[in-house]
């Protein structure tokens, strides 16, 4: 059975947005991308990234449309 991680390891969550690992945890300090602690790990939720992504889609349509009369 092929399981998909459920938690990243920031580096790893920083190769699937194609950024640096320093943004990663940029965002994950502003509170803009979610993460988990597991003892001294920080891990971000597969879905956060999915979350993370839609937001910065809807800024853009959202600045996109208001400059549409």
């Amino acid at each position: 059975m092929l399981v998909e991680k459920l938690l990243l390891k920031p580096e790893e969550a920083a190769e699937v947005l194609s950024i640096g690992r320093s943004k990663v945890y940029e965002l994950i300090g502003t509170g803009e991308l979610a993460s988990v602690r597991i003892g001294a790990s920080r891990r971000i939720p597969a879905e956060a990234l999915v979350e993370f992504v839609s937001r910065l889609r809807g800024l853009v349509t959202d600045s996109a449309a208001g400059g549409r009369p």
